[in-house]
């Protein structure tokens, strides 16, 4: 792991944190790596006000204080959210953590990608309603976002609709077709790497934001009954961070009316969809950097 101080990433977060745990992994590799700065994170579907206090809370415990701005809480598309209902239960006085309500999500997103065009990165890790009301609220927003890295999609033959993508057919349809450099990882590559037993209390050790994650870890597990977590979003972080450990191809990608994603492959494409990735490499990246959260020094 790069122990370099001065970011190479400055990146703003889309999240929809809380339920499933691995938004808040992808929060803790990168908040371990010196490499990115987080510019600001943006929650979206749902109760986008108890994520977003929820991610600042996280971040406290890491020793970290963010700019978290509540997003949109309905989809575009008009889809019925979906809550899995035990977002935030593990913490106390959430309601104390202070976040950005003065601006909607999108304003924010394009001013600060705008601000800084072609130095920051977009890391979006849920339905793309955010990304997709910026890209209306501002047409200049796609040439100014340096790379959007997408966690979304299901790629192989006869494969269903992928959560991120069919919560909001409409703005992924949107932000697919807008020209946005991407880079996609979808579940066939994912579904491929689990964070079992070991990596979990490993995590658990890793002070308070370790101890916070694991609560979030058992939360989802107990939850889904399964005694691992498999860390789709952390995943999708370490392409930018580490992307010689994974393997892209170019081209185009389309969603149909039941949210099922299908690759295109054209040599000027402006989505790159990994097709293949070292994943025993990046499962222990992940782990490795969320032990590294609270002790990471940033640069300014």
């Amino acid at each position: 792991m790069s122990t370099e101080k001065t970011p190479r990433h400055h990146v703003l977060l889309d999240t929809d944190i809380g339920s499933d745990v691995d938004d808040a992994l992808a929060l803790g590799v990168l908040l371990g790596s010196p490499e990115a700065r987080i510019t600001g994170v943006t929650t979206v579907y749902g109760d986008t006000l108890l994520r977003a206090r929820l991610a600042h809370r996280l971040a406290v415990l890491a020793g970290h204080d963010l700019t978290v701005v509540p997003g949109a809480e309905q989809t575009l598309s008009g889809k019925e959210v979906w809550w899995a209902g035990h977002e935030g239960r593990a913490f106390t006085d959430l309601e104390s953590e202070p976040v950005r309500d003065d601006v909607a999500a999108d304003r924010f997103l394009a001013d600060a990608v705008r601000a800084r065009p072609g130095e920051l990165d977009v890391i979006a890790i849920a339905p793309l309603t955010n990304i997709a009301r910026t890209l209306a609220h501002d047409p200049g927003f796609t040439p100014a976002v340096r790379t959007l890295y997408l966690m979304g999609g299901h790629f192989t033959t006869d494969a269903g609709p992928e959560h991120n993508i069919v919560s909001d057919i409409t703005a992924a349809r949107a932000v697919f077709a807008s020209g946005l450099p991407t880079v996609v990882t979808g579940l066939e590559i994912t579904r491929r790497v689990r964070i079992g037993h070991d990596g979990i209390e490993r995590i658990r050790a890793a002070g308070r934001y370790g101890q916070a994650l694991a609560r979030e870890i058992d939360a989802w597990t107990g939850f889904t009954g399964e005694g691992w977590s498999v860390p789709h979003d952390p995943i999708t972080a370490l392409s930018m961070l580490r992307p010689e450990l994974y393997e892209t191809e170019r081209g185009e990608i389309t969603v149909d009316d039941a949210g099922r994603t299908t690759f295109h492959r054209q040599a000027e494409g402006a989505v790159r969809l990994v097709v293949d990735a070292d994943l025993d490499a990046v499962a222990e990246e992940i782990v490795s950097r969320i032990e590294r959260a609270q002790a990471v020094p940033r640069a300014s």
